[in-house]
């Protein structure tokens, strides 16, 4: 095999302009094979053994990590600002939550409480902020009021038991290492179902603004029939108090975005929304306001969670929370801690977290100080909740509260995002747009379940119609590139250069094939080499092929059959290691023939460029050491004859006056192509 190389790769091939050219051997993966890889298992071991008491510690208790190299007089103070920033910020968006998901506002409260510890503890992220959020909220209304009614006790059972759910399936994924999946969802689905999901959820708090119920729905036209069907029921004071609580919450917000001065207003907004609804009750007692009510004092008791028998019914909104939550599996241990305490799922807020990492969070020890915060509430703080105004008739949700999740979620209408993906690509648009359309008819589930289909199966698609380019050599040197992106690029008739960008394997060498054939039947356009009129050497370059499987190479010997019967010699160029010993195990190496494998592409092209000058289109007649025979064969007298001839013959072009080959061009057409071949 070595001495096989040596005669096809040291013989020097006097092929462009006269100069020697050298093609590089290309070695056979299994003359150097490196040591083969240790198992999972065996690394696992290892590095098990490697760990210390203080790794394995630092592995159960991640924030051991932080505590260790703790800055006390750089990190506490910036921790301290933090934790109390998003501390108050969460309090009433806490309470606002639970009753958009259907429950108490004390039940936002104990989901911001005890999960808020235990990620402090377990969680990886040190400026992720933990508790209840709208779209989760929504969530948990949508599946548990199909199955009970909000009223009932059973209802907040399931809402404690659907976190414990979540928070296993959260753990599980975390151990697994299954983050990996939520790659394969398309960002702009993602921007899609929060656009849409914002626009429900403040449709369906609008009904405290309006003063009269509307129907319970995660679809948009069921809210938009039931609001235009209550219309004669409208009152002003609600509709007045919301809109001002509204106005005051935005225009804080929007200070707080755009001055780092003022960055405390857009955290404190939501408690000044409850601060001053709460002062108008106290002092004027409108009559068409009524108030939340009493709300209970004290830190949450211990309990198993009930309603396992709902178990089923509730795992498909359990793994669609999981979905939409950040995979950690800190957050997993959260909330089954929480549901002990009786919380509902909690996740990472993205608007909460944003202010957190913006007030300097540092540590985890920010998050301790939030459930502090969190946890003087429920000691001391409920009996000032009393009096937060709520719509009359005592609609489920507070007029501030109402007000406080309509402007959380407008954050979250990203149509900015559409205009942009509309710009620059209409697939992305396309997915962005199918996600929010659905989502708003058709609900969240099926929202979610449409757009990561979508998402799928255009990525199924890009993978089974991979892109391929015919390569072309950029003038003045051995580098190859796509011809539609480097017109000037040189290509050679009779030889068609082909670059595949994608592994190869059962899915596309189908579609592999077709695009190979298609070259033959339509020649691309070439500008250099011989005048011959059909494909005699296609080249394919295998630098970005990371995998072939075994219906690949079934279909690569056949195709190679194909050509053989039509005198179409295939050379492969720089495969990597993995390719090329899977083809030679499989015989399409000897079946190809070694002579025929080449480092670079530029090395192929010189030799299929030598072959197919040096005889004539009807005769040309291949064989698997094709290339060693052409690398001996133009060392021959009457070869080296013919190419002193035609450097003369340049020569004398040059001294006659011309700059350049694009100046001076030969008259007879057999000299232009010499000549073409002399100036490569």
């Amino acid at each position: 095999m070595e001495k096989s190389y040596a005669s096809a790769s040291s013989g020097e091939l006097s092929a462009v302009g006269g100069r020697p050219v050298r093609v590089i051997p290309l070695r056979h993966p299994q003359e150097r094979s490196p040591p083969s890889p240790p198992s999972w298992w065996s690394v696992a071991v290892e590095k098990a053994r490697a760990m210390g008491p203080r790794d394995w510690a630092e592995a159960a208790l991640p924030c051991l990590s932080w505590m260790r190299s703790y800055r006390w007089e750089e990190d506490l103070q910036a921790d301290l600002a933090a934790g109390i920033t998003v501390g108050v910020m969460l309090v009433p968006q806490a309470m606002s939550y639970a009753k958009l998901a259907g429950l108490h506002p004390i039940y936002g409260l104990y989901t911001g409480f005890v999960p808020l510890f235990v990620y402090a503890i377990f969680g990886s992220s040190r400026q992720l902020a933990v508790g209840p959020v709208a779209l989760v909220s929504l969530l948990v209304s949508n599946v548990l009021g199909s199955i009970v009614d909000s009223s009932s006790e059973l209802y907040t059972e399931l809402a404690i038991l659907l976190a414990f759910m979540v928070g296993i399936l959260e753990c599980l994924m975390g151990l697994l290492r299954l983050g990996w999946l939520i790659r394969f969802i398309s960002h702009s689905v993602i921007s899609g179902f929060t656009t849409a999901s914002a626009i429900v959820i403040g449709l369906s708090q609008i009904k405290y603004f309006l003063g009269y119920s509307i129907t319970r729905s995660s679809k948009i036209i069921p809210l938009i029939e039931s609001i235009i069907g209550g219309i004669d029921q409208f009152s002003w004071p609600p509709f007045v108090m919301g809109s001002s609580f509204l106005a005051i919450l935005l225009t804080m917000k929007n200070l707080g975005k755009s001055n780092k001065r003022l960055r405390f207003l857009r955290a404190s907004g939501p408690l000044t929304a409850v601060v001053l609804g709460t002062i108008f009750v106290k002092v004027f007692h409108p009559s068409s306001i009524s108030v939340v009510g009493e709300i209970p004092q004290g830190l949450p008791k211990f309990s198993i969670p009930r309603g396992f028998e709902h178990l089923m019914s509730l795992m498909p909104t359990a793994i669609l929370i999981t979905g939409v939550a950040i995979l950690l599996f800190g957050l997993g241990i959260a909330n089954v801690c929480g549901s002990f305490f009786s919380s509902y799922p909690a996740t990472g807020s993205f608007s909460r977290s944003a202010v957190n990492h913006e007030s300097g969070a540092k540590t985890g020890l920010s998050g301790i100080i939030m459930g502090i915060i969190i946890g003087g509430a429920l000691l001391f703080m409920t009996p000032l909740f009393t009096d937060i105004p709520q719509a009359r008739l005592a609609i489920t949700v507070t007029c501030a509260l109402a007000a406080i999740v309509i402007s959380a979620v407008t954050g979250l209408v990203d149509y900015e995002e559409a205009i942009f993906l509309w710009s620059i690509d209409k697939k992305d648009f396309f997915l962005w747009a199918i996600t929010f359309i659905t989502t708003l008819i058709f609900g969240i589930e099926i929202g979610v379940l449409v757009g990561v289909g979508f998402s799928l199966a255009f990525v199924i698609h890009e993978s089974a119609n991979p892109h391929i380019a015919v390569l072309g050599r950029l003038p003045g040197t051995t580098v190859y590139r796509n011809t539609l992106q480097y017109p000037e690029a040189y290509t050679y008739n009779g030889i068609v250069v082909v670059r595949i960008d994608a592994p190869i394997y059962f899915a596309n060498i189908s579609y592999i094939k077709d695009r190979l054939r298609e070259y033959e039947l339509n020649l691309p356009n070439s500008n250099r080499g011989p005048d011959v009129s059909r494909v005699y050497f296609v080249i394919l370059e295998m630098s970005p092929v990371t995998y072939i499987d075994s219906s690949a190479v079934q279909a690569l010997k056949d195709l190679y059959q194909e050509y053989k019967s039509r005198h179409i010699q295939i050379a492969i160029a720089n495969p990597n290691r993995q390719v090329h010993l899977l083809l030679s195990r499989s015989g399409m190496i000897d079946m190809i023939g070694i002579g025929w494998c080449f480092v670079r592409v530029h090395d192929a092209v010189q030799v299929c460029l030598q072959k197919v000058q040096s005889s004539s289109s009807s005769s040309i007649k291949l064989s698997p050491q094709a290339s060693e025979d052409l690398a001996v064969s133009i060392t021959t007298p009457k070869v080296q004859q013919r190419y002193s001839f035609l450097k003369k013959l340049w020569k004398s072009q040059d001294e006659s006056g011309s700059t350049g080959y694009r100046k001076s061009r030969p008259k007879h057409k057999a000299q232009t192509q010499r000549v073409d071949v002399l100036k490569e």
